[in-house]
């Protein structure tokens, strides 16, 4: 097969799943280090392969739900039609589809492109309409996301392990100062069996101080709990914060994937639930304490980077014991 000079990457996911996106990118660039590599995304998970080396060109499509106020859709989809357009006369050589499965909306919209070839899973039964190149969706064995995924570039001879996430922040990345630890805690999960409750992060936060001295960083996703549309922890945080005041602790609301890069990038440690921040936090390669609810851990456990997952049989992060949380906090230090 040609090496291809032009390469266009689809993934319209969630964060974690662009996240686990970025081996990917790296083994492309490693494989053709001339090629120019682009990505298509979604607007709001732009900022997971901003300044990425790996990565020539970001082309996002904004999805309704995260227009801007007062942008009808008949201006977003004019905009769209014209993004279109423009990739159109790219020429791509190639349009990989990194989806896990056979996507048919993304071949459709790949073969609009006029591409050279494009790339992707075949179905289940084998069936491959629109795919150039389909390599087969079957595996001996439950995979994470990103080996999941990472198949894909059998098309081009690569069959190497994935290598670790890559996420780049403007911040330093820890702020450390005397050789004083910084541990963040991200306080917001999207799901209810995912999320922790405030009087244990409070106790966690005391133990951690008292035991280890650490200085500690309080995430959460602002707003109120009732919006419908976008649920935040103002009231969690502040519940949080009103019974550490003699503890250590900065306040760091996120209301932008940038800000939270850039804030997860300035810890030692990351503790939080299964979500985008935990694939953020491995993409900075960031030792990760993480709770998991009702998910599945093989496949969303953090990739290449330390880790220590604490999952209940029932499933649910809030019966999840602080006592457990500060051992395994414990064993993670131990390992650095």
């Amino acid at each position: 097969m040609a090496a291809p000079g032009k390469i266009l990457v689809m993934r319209r996911d969630n964060i974690g799943d662009l996240v686990c996106t970025t081996p990917l990118f790296r083994a492309l660039r490693e494989k053709f280090p001339d090629a120019v590599i682009a990505a298509y995304v979604n607007s709001y998970n732009l900022p997971v392969l901003e300044g990425n080396p790996d990565v020539n060109a970001i082309h996002a499509y904004t999805k309704a739900k995260h227009r801007a106020r007062g942008t009808s859709l008949l201006a977003l989809y004019w905009r769209r039609a014209r993004q279109l357009l423009a990739l159109r006369a790219e020429h791509f050589d190639d349009i990989i589809i990194a989806e896990p499965g056979y996507a048919p909306r993304l071949v459709r919209l790949a073969r609009l492109l006029a591409p050279g070839r494009v790339v992707g899973f075949a179905r289940d039964d084998g069936a491959a309409r629109g795919l150039d190149i389909a390599v087969k969706r079957q595996a001996d064995r439950p995979l994470h996301e990103t080996e999941d995924v990472f198949r894909l570039l059998h098309a081009y001879g690569i069959d190497t392990a994935p290598p670790a996430p890559r996420i780049v922040a403007r911040a330093r990345e820890v702020a450390s100062e005397n050789s004083v630890p910084v541990v963040g805690l991200h306080i917001s999960a999207r799901k209810p069996s995912q999320r922790w409750p405030a009087e244990n992060f409070v106790a966690l936060a005391r133990q951690l101080h008292r035991d280890y001295g650490v200085k500690l960083k309080l995430f959460w996703s602002p707003g109120d709990e009732r919006n419908p549309l976008h649920p935040g922890d103002d009231a969690k945080a502040q519940a949080i914060l009103s019974r550490l005041e003699d503890v250590p602790i900065e306040a760091i609301a996120t209301p932008t994937l940038r800000i939270l890069i850039d804030a997860l990038a300035q810890c030692d440690t990351v503790i939080c639930s299964d979500g985008g921040a935990m694939h953020l936090a491995a993409g900075l390669g960031k030792p990760i304490v993480c709770f998991f609810g009702k998910s599945d851990a093989v496949r969303w456990r953090p990739w290449g980077v330390p880790y220590e997952l604490l999952q209940k049989p029932s499933h649910e992060v809030a019966d999840i014991s602080v006592e457990e949380a500060v051992a395994a906090c414990t064993r993670i230090a131990k390992r650095q």
